[in-house]
């Protein structure tokens, strides 16, 4: 009876009610550290397969978050919990500092690659179905996480990119893409006849409804790039929907073909000397050969 007494004690139950306070302060600082983090949650704003994978990355981080985020809490709770109890932390603190001390060191490139990539993320730099250049590396990024990108380049080649690695990326999937155009044409030949012959076909590309979705602005001749007594280059401007520059400057070149045959408009003749290497006998000569 003495015992039962003893337990019920005033500073036992004391005791008890703290470590209960203390448990749901730590559920209520789970639930707000989960309302904020889910903030960082872009919810897709289309049906499609882009949108819906950057909808699952940002969840991915926001999970990744508040679970480093409420093991904390828990670890603050226990540790809050034991000194109550009477139980010494700090050999349990001494411990958990030396092993973070030891991941620290034993990590660095994996801690590296998981901040890059959390910013990668949060700050929307690409995503899945982006075409980026990533140092050497050009190509669609196929796979994206906290710790990785994976890009398949030209060759079909899958490249694996630590996320920590990179320094700078260059996107060419936002907003629009761009392209120049350069047409050598003879330079005796008059300078407004081209122009009028190139507009034509700038013209016709942008009346042409199968290619008028793919064209932001453009196609717009800028004018006279350079000349010499070899050719005239005439350069020529249009931005595209993205990733679309190439397709469209191909149709735009086959245009201009068609108009400058139409019209007898010859191209340049111009021909490219190249120097294989250094010649020691006076009648070698290089072999001019067409430009590509």
């Amino acid at each position: 009876m003495s015992s039962s007494l003893s337990f019920f004690s005033q500073p036992a139950v004391s005791t008890a009610l703290y470590l209960v306070l203390i448990f749901f302060a730590a559920l209520l600082v789970n639930r707000f550290l989960r309302a904020i983090i889910n903030l960082l949650v872009k919810p897709a704003a289309s049906p499609g397969r882009v949108a819906q994978l950057r909808e699952q990355q940002t969840r991915t981080l926001a999970g990744v978050l508040y679970s480093a985020a409420s093991l904390a809490v828990w670890i603050v709770a226990l540790l809050t919990a034991l000194d109550k109890v009477g139980i010494n932390p700090t050999p349990a603190l001494l411990l958990a500092g030396i092993c973070a001390i030891a991941f620290g060191f034993g990590a660095q490139s994996l801690v590296r690659d998981v901040i890059t990539g959390f910013f990668v993320v949060l700050e929307d730099q690409y995503a899945v179905g982006d075409t980026v250049q990533i140092g050497e590396t050009t190509g669609r990024v196929e796979h994206l996480t906290i710790r990785r990108t994976v890009v398949r380049d030209s060759r079909g080649a899958l490249v694996i990119i630590s996320n920590g690695e990179i320094r700078s990326v260059a996107n060419f999937s936002r907003d629009w893409s761009q392209a120049f155009v350069d047409i050598a044409v003879a330079p005796e030949l008059s300078l407004d006849k081209t122009l009028q012959a190139l507009e034509a076909a700038a013209t016709a590309l942008r009346s042409d409804a199968s290619w008028s979705q793919a064209l932001v602005d453009g196609p717009r001749i800028l004018g006279l790039q350079s000349f010499d007594r070899a050719a005239s280059v005439i350069r020529l401007q249009v931005r595209t929907a993205p990733t679309r520059q190439d397709e469209v400057a191909r149709e735009l070149r086959r245009r201009i073909q068609i108009e400058f045959q139409r019209q007898g408009i010859p191209v340049s003749t111009v021909q490219r000397v190249e120097l294989a290497s250094v010649s020691s006998s006076p009648q070698e000569t290089a072999q001019p050969q067409p430009l590509s």
